[in-house]
């Protein structure tokens, strides 16, 4: 096809090409999404139309590919920001385990495939380990768009895909290392330069950038804070880059590490426009290398390639994940979303052909098939949450805030939540109920309670919902982590409105007083109080005595509690009791409780003894 003539430099050619960039992405992207085939369709074809393929405004799709890999850069350092560490070293199983037999069992069958069709070892087991990667650029924003990410399966595809994240430097070594020549010496050199990268990251990351946030923040420039962020960002990114790591995980490991900073909130948001724009170009320049010539010459093989290997990968991932706990339901999505080739195998396939592995002609067919894989991934997805759905029960909600006007709005509508609905209908107050069990909200209208299906972990579910308008954010929900999301969610997005939360243990219970929430309590404090109190009634105890033991009780709580808050959780051990308690008659404790130093006598107000904050471990 005969290129597009570009207009000489002072008739603003240097705009055209952004214009260009932003006009196909405008175009494409609602087209797509209306299609049902999704954004990232949309800029993979918006990429080929645009590319050398098509009208040629951009002939050197790789150095525009360079560039946007920073979209996938600031998805990963957002992402990093929603996983504390603690929650990241929970999934370790995933990740160490689940994550890396994929990488070695998809990467053990492709290679003996490989070999048995006529390549070396050498060569078979470097495309084995190329093609087993996935595409973290592809799978989590597609994951993200469905809000997935946060769900079990979503969670242990995220897993697989960090592993494979860390395996690109091994996999690069072992590149070196089976190639000809001295040059296998130098992975030592490069081993210790990445544990030297990594640990400059996790100590600016973790001791000094907090600091400096709050210096910028005084200055009271948002723009100096924007600024700030994309530094963190990029520099995360170039000091893994310079260790020969991946620069999304640089940006990974430092949002990982301001996970738990006051200022993850202004950083996501700061970083969010551009994430978007760099990573539609990302995929705009993957449909750009895409070379049809090859394509056409080459389609019987390719498609071999293509469907074998997504095939291949789907069967090994899906059987992994059932045997290692998942539903079939969500082994079969997390087999779709990953049965794709990677970006990395850019990246090892290139090395590979420049140490002479295998020639340039293998290298070349074996990119355009991941491409390919690549265009697909959407389609594989969407025919995976497909399947998935076939023989369950439980069935999609359409969620609709259409008439939601709530004062209150109250997320999670179980037992818990029905109970303190009461309260509130009782006096003609009005409830916006949020539930995302369909079987909870079947059973809840069947008394003639108006329940809303939704995710109270998003952002956008909550505005719906009216939560900028409440006057009282109820959080009635069990799971801790998603508990804590929406406590910070609420905290940073609706200020104005109070927040009463339901603790599931103790510790949870010092974390809300610690977030300064309104009101919190644990759930089974005061059934426990109160069953306490009868027990003794029933062995015949007076009201009496028995009512004096509450007040005993929760006196010592409440006391441990703030000693708790002042000096940690192993604080105020001498508070309980460890012997049975003798009513009658009453005697002192043998133990004095210790004086409340001034600080814990303040902490002691966040918590009055009428409102408990977390039962005895």
């Amino acid at each position: 096809m005969t290129p597009v003539p570009l207009p000489p430099p002072h008739e603003g050619a240097s705009l055209l090409l952004p214009i260009v960039f932003l006009a196909a992405s405008v175009i494409a992207v609602p087209l797509f999404k209306r299609l049902k085939l999704g954004s990232v369709v949309g800029y993979l074809a918006a990429g080929i139309v645009i590319g050398p393929a098509g009208l040629s405004f951009f002939d050197d799709p790789e150095s525009i590919l360079a560039a946007a890999e920073l979209g996938v850069v600031m998805l990963l350092f957002i992402i990093g920001l929603e996983l504390k560490p603690s929650r990241l070293w929970s999934m370790r199983r995933d990740i160490f385990g689940f994550g890396l037999a994929q990488i070695v069992i998809c990467g053990a069958a492709i290679a003996l495939i490989a070999h048995l069709l006529g390549l070396n070892w050498p060569a078979a087991i470097i495309i084995g380990a190329g093609l087993a990667l996935s595409s973290t650029a592809f799978a989590v924003p597609l994951m993200e768009e469905h809000s997935e990410l946060t769900q079990p399966h979503g969670q242990r595809a995220f897993s697989i895909l960090l592993m494979q994240d860390l395996a690109i430097v091994p996999l690069l070594a072992l590149v070196t290392f089976m190639a000809q020549g001295d040059k296998a010496s130098a992975s030592w050199t490069q081993t210790l330069g990445v544990l030297a990268a990594v640990a400059v990251v996790v100590v600016f990351a973790r001791y000094l950038l907090n600091p400096l946030f709050r210096i910028l923040a005084n200055s009271n420039a948002h723009e100096i804070m924007t600024a700030a962020a994309l530094l963190v960002v990029l520099g995360a990114a170039f000091i893994m880059q310079a260790a020969g790591l991946s620069m999304a995980m640089g940006a990974f490991l430092a949002g990982v590490l301001l996970a738990e900073s006051s200022f993850r909130h202004e950083l996501e948001a700061d970083i969010e426009p551009f994430r978007g724009l760099l990573l539609g170009l990302f995929f705009m320049a993957i449909g750009m290398g895409i070379d049809t010539h090859l394509v056409i010459n080459q389609i019987g093989t390719i498609a071999l390639i293509v469907i074998g290997l997504m095939t291949l990968k789907a069967f090994i991932i899906y059987t992994l994940s059932r045997v290692t706990g998942s539903t079939n339901s969500d082994a079969v999505r997390i087999a779709g979303v990953l049965s794709q080739g990677g970006e990395f195998a850019f990246v090892l396939f290139s090395a590979a052909a420049l140490n002479g592995l295998f020639s340039a002609s293998l290298s070349n067919l074996l990119l355009a098939s991941v491409t390919i894989s690549l265009a697909l991934t959407p389609l594989a997805y969407a025919l995976a949450n497909r399947l998935s759905r076939i023989g369950q029960v439980e069935e999609e909600m359409e969620m609709d805030f259409s008439d939601a006007k709530g004062k209150v709005v109250i997320i999670g509508f179980g037992r818990f939540g029905q109970v303190v609905a009461q309260f509130m209908l009782a006096q003609g107050v009005e409830v916006t109920a949020i539930e995302r069990d369909v079987e909870q909200i079947r059973a809840a209208s069947r008394f003639g309670f108006r329940v809303f299906y939704g995710d109270g972990t998003r952002l956008d579910v909550l505005r719906a919902a009216g939560a900028e308008n409440a006057s009282l954010i109820a959080l009635c929900i069990v799971k801790d982590d998603a508990s804590n999301k929406i406590v910070e969610l609420a905290q940073a997005h609706f200020p104005l409105a109070k927040l009463y939360v339901r603790a599931y243990d103790r510790r949870q219970a010092l974390r809300l007083l610690r977030q300064n929430v309104d009101y919190q309590i644990r759930e089974s404090y005061e059934s426990a109080i109160a069953f306490g109190k009868a027990a003794l009634e029933g062995l015949g105890f007076t009201y009496e005595q028995a009512e004096e033991i509450e007040e005993d009780i929760r006196r010592r709580d409440s006391e441990r509690m703030a000693l708790q808050l002042a000096e940690g959780e192993a604080a105020g051990i001498n508070l309980m009791h460890t012997k049975a308690v003798v009513p009658e008659p009453l005697v002192q404790p043998k133990k004095a409780a210790t004086p409340l130093s001034a600080e814990t006598e303040e902490a002691t107000k966040l918590q009055p003894d009428d409102t408990p904050a977390a039962p005895a471990p």
